[in-house]
């Protein structure tokens, strides 16, 4: 009998990019089901509620028909999320060396949480290492296209939240 192997893919989704959608496409080739989840982080401020990224990363497993994915949204530690849910691993994505120093950091507090969930790092594709959301946030506000960087319906999403942000 084979070991079922569950993950949990945490980001900020604010918005979701091509970066986040390519690591959960070819994550979810190894593992028997990913929970991509929208982290919740007290430190940070989101332009869009946890609904509407939740939507906007549902729209990514849409377009990749992606039958063994679930979305959702957490609050505290992601290893505590992962506990929840029954994860062996943590799934995590690396565009630099810079992203590499945090994410060895939270992985190694995540093993002193509970040193039976894993943190599975993988690398960026080199054409969208330089993607964030922060760099689509800024573009979008400033009434730029995103498409480039995100899913078609995903800038529809977007442009609309912000032209409500603007004229509430």
């Amino acid at each position: 009998m084979s070991k079922k192997t569950t993950a949990v893919y945490p980001i900020s989704a604010n918005p979701p990019t091509w970066g986040h959608a390519n690591i959960l496409h070819r994550a979810s080739s190894y593992f028997d089901h990913i929970y991509w989840a929208a982290a919740v982080n007290p430190k940070k401020q989101y332009l869009f509620a946890p609904e509407k990224r939740i939507q906007m990363m549902q729209e990514y497993v849409n377009y990749y028909q992606l039958d063994n994915v679930s979305i959702g949204s957490y609050s505290g530690a992601t290893v505590r999320y992962a506990e929840a849910i029954n994860a062996q691993l943590i799934v995590k994505g690396l565009r630099s060396t810079a992203d590499f120093q945090g994410e060895f950091e939270q992985a190694t507090g995540n093993l002193g949480m509970n040193p039976n969930i894993e943190t599975f790092f993988m690398f960026a594709h080199p054409n969208l290492s330089a993607i964030s959301s922060s760099l689509v946030r800024e573009i979008a506000l400033l009434g730029e296209n995103i498409e480039p960087y995100v899913l078609k319906s995903v800038a529809e999403i977007v442009r609309k939240i912000i032209e409500q942000h603007n004229n509430p």
